[in-house]
């Protein structure tokens, strides 16, 4: 039986499912790899550790699906976006460790080069100018680690997304390429002719000649190698995590949404073929790019979510493990004043204030472990609400994915403080599920995105049940808890 190879490359984790022609899970492996903080605001990974897990992830995954009678035809890859890999052109092999999205030691330089030269750049990209995206991190590398330095001098230099690494090791180093998404997301790529921009290159000292080549999402991004990988499969289908998960929800109509719950939380609307100016405090990025279609969404990003629940696991101390979160916030006072704002690594969307610090407020004597558990979940919740507030666009559902839309407690409190019904589908690994429809469509297994919509299954659906009164007093509390947050 025929199926597809998904690579979900994340910030925590290193995935491979191999899904059937329906779009149901066949075999599921995931490694974890390690977060390094070597100082203040500084978030890395290490690239090398990625790939072997990709490779590891990937042979467990395919065996597997082997064994239950189901060969891979194709393979998709999926990455988180923004963090960036340094490798040496001859032998693929990382110059330096890769700087994570979250990673803000460019913060300063970004604030500078925002004074002089961000509205043009949000012109071209859609994008304001801020540490979280690749230009300044790619910079960073080039001019303060030797081996780049030199890698770069000898022209033996390679710098981009985790999606062209990959592809680059991958492939034994045949194809150097990234696709439009994961372009979009660096601030080098105009987004209105879909082309890397030499202006904007040469505003962040990113050499245009370095970059990868720009592929559509459903292309031709070469064959892995049999004789490294220990598998040979065309890569027909590659897309950052948040557009490809708005593609494993079947959000092909402009007005369609999806939010996701993962390291961080990821609101994206469809928006259609126009890459209109996204409203205050939001981004406008590329949703996909077939040979005859360019899709733009609205993007508002959380820098915190999963991360936070594993701050109360593995700092706090609070709980053992990440399905715990929903027994004890049943048991917790369910509005007693007490909030978190996760700004660990700064606040994103709506706020973009990369300097601020995460804040408990409303502490007493009667707070208990249930009770800030259960504030921290609320905060996940009152952010997907400013992104919402943010879009100014009335949705009908949001359809909600990732590690946190598994704990029905905190569905249907998303759904009591953002007043909308949220979906949740049967696959919720949509990440993964967006890249796998894309390579199935690229290898003809699937014709085409009208099947993906009519393949989209609901699990279950939350609906508002929070008194109207009582909610805008929570509300009223979160917008103090922010201003507090930001202006100390």
């Amino acid at each position: 039986m025929k199926a597809i190879l998904s690579l979900d490359q994340g910030t925590t984790s290193t995935r491979a499912i191999v899904f059937d022609t329906f779009g149901n899970i066949i075999a599921s492996h995931a490694v974890e790899h390690t977060q390094h903080y070597p100082a203040e605001n500084y978030v890395e990974h290490n690239a090398e550790d990625i790939w072997q897990n990709a490779l590891t992830v990937c042979k467990k995954a395919l065996a597997e699906a082997q064994a239950k009678g189901y060969t891979a035809q194709t393979m998709g890859i999926t990455n988180q976006r923004e963090t960036c890999v340094a490798w040496a052109k001859d032998t693929g092999l990382p110059l330096a460790p890769a700087l994570v999205w979250q990673d803000k030691r460019t913060a300063d330089l970004c604030t500078d080069l925002n004074a002089a030269y961000g509205a043009s750049v949000k012109e071209k990209t859609g994008l304001p100018i801020d540490a979280y995206f690749s230009a300044t991190k790619m910079a960073w590398l080039m001019e303060n680690n030797k081996a780049v330095k030199q890698a770069q001098a000898l022209n033996n230099l390679c710098i981009g997304t985790i999606d062209s690494y990959l592809i680059y090791r991958l492939t034994s180093g045949s194809v150097y390429a990234t696709d439009a998404t994961n372009a979009s997301r660096t601030l080098l790529f105009n987004i209105q002719n879909m082309t890397w921009d030499s202006e904007l290159c040469e505003c962040f000292k990113v050499p245009k000649a370095l970059l990868p080549i720009v592929k559509n999402n459903i292309d031709d991004f070469g064959k892995t190698d049999e004789a490294l990988c220990g598998f040979s499969l065309p890569i027909q289908g590659v897309c950052g995590d948040q557009q490809s998960a708005t593609i494993g929800q079947a959000c092909f109509e402009a007005g369609t949404a999806k939010s996701t719950y993962g390291t961080g939380n990821f609101l994206m609307m469809n928006i259609g073929k126009n890459p209109k100016p996204a409203p205050e405090g939001l981004l406008t990025t590329v949703l996909y790019k077939t040979a005859d279609t360019t899709m733009y969404a609205y993007e508002g990003s959380s820098m915190v979510c999963g991360s936070s629940i594993q701050w109360l696991r593995d700092k706090l101390k609070l709980i053992s493990s990440a399905i715990e979160t929903e027994r004890l916030a049943k048991a917790a006072k369910q509005n007693d004043g007490v909030y978190v704002v996760p700004g660990f690594v700064g606040l994103g969307a709506p706020y973009w204030k990369a300097g601020t610090k995460g804040h408990i407020v409303g502490l007493t004597l009667d707070t208990t472990k249930e009770d800030l558990i259960r504030a921290t979940l609320d905060g996940l919740c009152y952010q997907t609400l400013d992104l919402l507030n943010a879009m100014d666009t009335p949705l009908k559902e949001l359809r909600i994915d990732g590690g946190m839309a598994s704990n029905d407690w905190f569905c249907q409190r998303l759904s009591d403080i953002t007043h909308i019904k949220t979906v949740r589908p049967k696959v919720t690994e949509t990440t993964a599920l967006g890249a796998a429809y894309l390579a199935a469509i690229g290898a003809g297994l699937i014709p085409d995105f009208q099947t993906v919509s009519k393949q989209w299954q609901i699990s279950k659906t939350f609906t508002p049940t929070l008194e109207n009164d009582t909610r805008e007093t929570m509300i009223l509390g979160w917008k103090r808890a922010i201003q507090n947050c930001i202006e100390l």
